[in-house]
């Protein structure tokens, strides 16, 4: 009867609830639809300007009407600033004062619950504003007081009806758990359980061993008087979680792990407690522990030296962690000092080889070391300070012993050890004096090979050192003589993979006429890694750049940079275009990692693949300043126009190096004279610390600078994108473009007539009369009619002829066929085959180079110094 009645008020409380939030609900709901239409109203376009107009009322009043037909609002009524109503669903209202509007006009928008006339109701008022931002009228909308609660009304008996059903499944609930809490206790009634429970709980308490359930969430179920003695728990443990009990972790683990434990010894507090545990669903109950607990008092001397051993053990383990946390030499020794002091020692010296301090492999000469790290743990230490240069010149030192055996010395009183004093007398009286009285050395070996020694030093307020502290101090230094090594190792291979990767980029940039050229390359601080640059210059006046990155570092990147650094250099010899350069490019790649995947591989081969490298390449030509680019996963270079505007060109994006199975496609470029390429690999823009659109816009606002040369743009860079060590290696080619003089070009379209080069030869004898060149006129002369000849008889039109005045005179000579002339040697017999001999004897260079139709022969000759050719070489290949 009780637990209905209880029901019933739970039912009623909860009903009354409901109605009370559902009149809510619809007074912000008719609240929010309110200020919606007004709002609408108000800023819809035609209303301010409506307002401002002669009959406002006549535009108003079919809006209003509409709006409040189709909005679900009792009333839409427009003001004017002073509150008089212009329009309203009701005529009778219009020209009527509205009340409660004051807040409006002067710009707030509000809601509220409205008490007067023509009705009680909840409306929302928005003023409207002209362009201005200045208050023109007033909108009003609302839903009459009375409307609001229709929807509730209409809910209230569904509401009733749940609250009966509800009532009805909490009661037949209520007598379903008494049935069955009657058949859990077996029909026992309230005494009989009462007395069950006396008995077991005086059963549970009497017993002089410690108990404690732990359910299956790890919270105390129940815990005895004799467990609340042992463990020391608090009044209020039962269900509280385990680890709130401050019982440790061995004991927390054990109670929280369901597992089963046999007399397992574990610390708590004072007292060495065995432990057993057992799950208690095996048994009928619940998913939960039962734990058992005896205090061990006999065991007590054991404890103390398990603490000992485990203090140990933790802090070996600490020194693990601290020591060797970089790979930088000085830095280790220094963190082996600091872990030491003051825990194993009152002061800490670490000494090494001049060779280790520089990565190269140790020497035999011991007796010399450069004190490296020292620590104490108070000033005013009369030790040598770092960096001094620490000598063994007697030979039975405890720190010469420690190097001949191999092995730690124990000096317990310094006092007595002659040796030591004989090795520095005045020192070693200062140190005395000072309160140091006790000494371990050990030497630092890795590998078999002395690196230096350590020694740790105590003194007042310090015990003397034992021989049990011989040995965590051998294991500490153990532990430091790996990291030192290792960090050596590395110190010795960064450094031969920097000289190595700066002995493989460009030593010097080479000298050209067509662009101004700043460079840098930054090493990343963990090593150096693939990132390459390079300028190339090519017939014609014209220059290539190249920026790429190889993936992975250290010495093989190096490498793998430099074969391809080298592979560029070769197949731009050959004149190619961009794109066809790196389909070039991209095959090698291919074949050489086919290799390394080949039956000839090995399983301890570690050479780095090169799928995945990438590289831009750019052909500049001065005349006209146009530029062609082509890049496989690289990023796109930056363009800063001559009045300091900076732009990121869309130029196609192929695959990196060794994908494979994509063609690669070229941009074009044309840039003004003074314009700055910024080509750079992805190091420059990219870190830890922020993506590639941030690195872009930094870069972006760096180089935003019409005045600026190429090195300042590059010292800028570095400063402002690389304030520190970069965590990858940075290719950086910063290039300002010059444009050829238009004076220093020449061109003519020739007809495809042989009699066309007898007039084409005196206009270009006369054009470098213009430029003061008759001394180079004769061999000019003929190496524009042998190629001019050859064009028309073995190619195809059009044929054109261009002439290119600079540090060098360049002849070039186009036609329509892709034909390639070849060099031979003619027979006394023949009658042609020695114009291109005649080309190469007069010319200092000459070659070919395909355009997307036909190609073009050039040759270059010395302006000053030019090689006479060998007359009787001529003579003889003319057969004279």
């Amino acid at each position: 009867m009780l637990q209905a009645l209880i029901m019933l008020l739970l039912v009623a409380a909860g009903a009354t609830a409901l109605v009370v939030q559902g009149r809510y609900d619809a007074r912000r709901t008719a609240e929010d639809r309110s200020l919606a239409v007004a709002e609408a109203f108000a800023h819809a376009p035609g209303t301010a300007v409506a307002l401002r107009s002669a009959h406002p009322a006549a535009q108003l009043q079919p809006a209003t009407e509409q709006v409040q037909k189709g909005s679900g609002v009792d009333f839409v009524s427009v003001l004017d600033r002073r509150g008089i109503r212009i329009t309203d669903n009701d005529p009778t209202l219009i020209g009527t004062k509205a009340g409660g509007v004051g807040r409006a006009a002067t710009g707030e928008m509000y809601t509220e619950t409205f008490h007067g006339p023509p009705a009680d109701a909840v409306r929302a008022v928005v003023p409207v504003t002209d362009p201005g931002r200045r208050v023109v009228g007033v909108v009003t909308a609302g839903i009459q007081y009375g409307n609001v609660g229709q929807v509730l009304d209409q809910q209230l008996p569904m509401l009733l009806g749940m609250a009966a059903g509800a009532l009805l499944l909490a009661t037949g609930g209520a007598a379903l758990v008494s049935r069955r809490l009657l058949r859990q206790t077996h029909g026992l009634g309230p005494a009989e359980m009462t007395r069950m429970y006396e008995h077991h709980d005086a059963v549970l308490h009497a017993v002089r061993e410690g108990v404690v359930i732990v359910d299956g969430d790890g919270c105390v179920v129940l815990a005895n008087d004799e467990a609340h003695r042992l463990l020391g728990l608090p009044g209020d443990a039962d269900r509280r979680h385990v680890r709130e009990l401050g019982l440790g972790p061995v004991l927390t683990r054990l109670l929280l792990s369901g597992e089963t434990a046999t007399d397992q010894v574990v610390p708590a507090a004072d007292r060495l407690l065995a432990v057993n545990t057992r799950p208690t669903a095996p048994y009928g109950g619940a998913q939960g522990l039962v734990a058992t607990f005896r205090d061990t008092t006999e065991l007590r001397a054991l404890s103390g030296q398990a603490e000992v051993a485990r203090s140990r053990l933790s802090f070996l383990y600490e020194a693990g962690v601290r020591i060797g946390t970089t790979l930088d030499v000085r830095r280790t020794a220094e963190e082996l000092s600091e872990v030491a002091v003051p825990r194993v020692a009152d002061f800490v010296t670490v000494e090494l080889l001049d060779s280790v301090l520089r990565g190269q492999e140790p020497t035999s000469a011991v007796r010399e070391m450069r004190r490296t790290a020292l620590r104490a743990s108070r000033g005013g230490h009369p030790l040598q300070p770092v960096g001094e240069v620490i000598r063994l010149l007697v030979a039975d030192t405890p720190m010469a012993a420690a190097l001949r055996r191999g092995k730690a010395v124990l000096v317990p009183d310094l006092h007595c050890a002659e040796d030591w004093r004989a090795q520095d007398p005045e020192g070693a009286r200062r140190a005395l004096d000072y309160g140091i009285h006790s000494l371990v050395t050990v030497p630092l070996r890795a590998r078999g090979v002395v690196l230096g020694m350590v020694n740790f030093w105590r003194g007042a307020g310090f015990p003397r050192f034992e021989e049990e502290d011989v040995a965590v101090a051998e294991e500490l230094v153990a532990r430091a003589a790996v990291a030192i090594d290792n960090a050596r190792r590395y110190s010795r291979e960064h450094a031969l993979a920097v000289t190595l990767q700066r002995n493989l980029l460009p030593l010097g940039l080479p000298d050209q006429d067509a662009l101004e050229v700043a460079s840098r390359y930054l090493p990343a601080e963990s090593g150096v890694g693939g990132d390459w640059f390079d300028v190339i210059p090519l017939p014609g006046f014209r220059v290539a750049l190249v920026v790429g990155d190889i993936v992975g570092h250290g010495l093989q990147a190096a490498v793998t940079m430099g074969r391809l650094r080298t592979a560029v250099l070769n197949f731009s010899s050959l004149d190619l275009a961009p794109d066809e350069l790196l389909g070039h490019l991209d095959e090698m790649v291919t074949r050489l990692d086919t290799q390394l995947d080949g039956p000839s591989a090995t399983a301890d081969d570690d050479r780095v693949p090169l799928t995945g490298a990438t590289c831009l390449y750019a052909v500049y030509d001065p005349v006209g300043g146009h530029c062609t680019l082509s890049r496989a996963g690289h990023l796109a270079p930056a363009v800063v126009d001559p009045r300091g505007r900076v732009s990121f060109p869309d130029l196609p994006l192929s695959p990196p190096l060794g994908v494979g199975g994509h063609p690669f496609e070229a941009g074009e470029l044309e840039l003004p004279e003074g314009s700055r390429l910024v080509l750079f690999t992805d190091g420059l823009i990219e870190n830890r610390g922020r993506d590639v659109d941030e690195g872009l816009a930094m870069l972006s606002s760096a180089i935003a600078d019409a005045d600026r040369t190429p090195e300042e743009t590059c010292r800028v860079l570095v400063e402002r994108m690389l304030p520190g060590h970069p965590s990858d290696d940075v290719a950086l080619l910063v290039a300002r473009t010059r444009l050829l003089d238009p004076a220093c070009v020449a061109t003519w379209d020739v007809p495809f007539d042989v009699e066309a080069v007898s007039r084409v030869r005196g206009e270009a004898s006369r054009r470098l009369a213009d430029w003061g060149l008759e001394e180079t006129a004769f061999g000019t002369e003929l190496i524009l009619s042998e190629l001019l000849t050859n064009a028309i008889r073995y190619g195809a039109p059009p044929v054109r002829v261009r002439l290119l005045l600079g540090r060098t005179l360049v002849c070039e000579v186009a036609d329509g066929s892709n034909t390639s002339p070849r060099l031979r040697r003619a027979a006394s017999t023949d009658e042609g085959g020695r114009g291109l001999f005649l080309v190469s004897q007069f010319a200092d260079m000459w070659g070919t180079r395909y355009a997307p139709q036909g190609k073009v022969i050039w040759a270059e000759q010395r302006l000053e110094g030019a090689p006479e050719p060998d007359p009787s070489a001529l003579l003889e290949v003319l057969g004279i």
